[in-house]
């Protein structure tokens, strides 16, 4: 079986179970697809993250530890320099961002949340914005 992101030219996203490949070509061309938001039968596949699956052996197991150890102590050297060079406006992220964009003179570091879709609307706006991992905190 195969899981794939879909998405609508609506933009709707949404997941879908295969059992091959050939059998997800197979349907779009017969135009058996359909968005379960709005019905469109417009569907491509989207990006989709890789399903990782770990080997048995132990030597393989130590360097994905390792690894993923190295990436979370990054993430956290990031993090660090994150808050103590710039400004948390928490869930106020999109309305900084364009307020610095379109209004303030002076260029200011700012992080926070925002939805996928204020990113998107952002992006749209010509907003350069980026979206990193924030390992052990939901607040950010």
């Amino acid at each position: 079986m195969i899981k794939y992101n879909l998405k609508c030219n609506n933009n709707h996203n949404f997941d879908s179970w295969f059992s091959t490949s050939q059998d997800y070509e197979k349907l779009k061309k017969k135009k058996l697809l359909s968005c379960p938001e709005c019905n469109s039968p417009k569907i491509q596949k989207s990006i989709m993250s890789p399903n990782l699956s770990y080997n048995k052996s132990k030597e393989k197991d130590k360097k994905n530890a390792k690894f993923y150890k190295e990436l979370k102590t990054k993430i956290k050297s990031l993090q660090k320099y994150i808050e103590k060079n710039c400004d948390n406006v928490g869930e106020n992220f999109a309305h900084e961002a364009r307020k610095i964009h379109y209004d303030d003179k002076k260029s200011r570091g700012i992080y926070g949340t925002a939805s996928s879709e204020q990113m998107k609307e952002l992006a749209e706006e010509g907003i350069e914005v980026s979206s990193i991992p924030w390992a052990g905190k939901k607040e950010h």
